[in-house]
């Protein structure tokens, strides 16, 4: 038993600490370089369409609930302690996609709330075109949740298939 929790941990620990990690240094780089002051420099990385940009964000995504951050903290560790639920009673923990799947979204989840720990908000930075800024730990949830939706569609699939060939006998 102790072993099989291991195993579907292994994979979701290791990603998990390795976003938070590269988010963490991400924005103490971001802050280093273009700080003190949010918005006032900026990095060009293509054009004027692809950008590093300091900004602080007391919200949630898209700049949402602005000056809400303790309690976007708890609504966050309420959704990490949900996400975890889930992954134990209800996803398919032992598919490999799910596993990293998993540590993408508890890392990047983890990254943010640790910002809004230590600094009372949220530290963004990646500015594309008129989309809003966002930062790592925004990315790492967003494709964590991407390959959920690609498991389940596969899992989808593969139930289908099986469904009509055991039809067609």
């Amino acid at each position: 038993m102790k072993s099989l929790i291991q195993a579907r941990w292994i994979t979701p620990f290791l990603v998990a600490t390795v976003m938070l990690v590269l988010d963490q240094l991400s924005k103490r780089w971001i802050v280093a370089q273009l700080g003190p002051e949010p918005m006032t420099r900026f990095i060009p990385l293509v054009g004027d369409n692809i950008r590093l940009a300091y900004s602080h964000n007391t919200g949630i995504a898209f700049s949402l609930f602005q000056g809400q951050s303790d309690v976007l903290t708890i609504v966050a560790l309420i959704i990490i302690a949900g996400a975890v639920y889930l992954y134990v009673t209800q996803l398919p923990h032992r598919r490999r996609l799910v596993q990293i799947a998993m540590g993408l979204i508890l890392g990047g989840a983890f990254g943010n709330v640790i910002d809004r720990i230590r600094l009372g908000y949220v530290v963004d930075f990646i500015q594309v075109g008129w989309f809003p800024i966002f930062n790592l730990a925004d990315s790492s949830i967003t494709v964590g949740a991407a390959l959920l939706m690609l498991q389940y569609a596969l899992d989808e699939v593969a139930w289908r298939r099986t469904r009509q060939a055991m039809i067609s006998q």
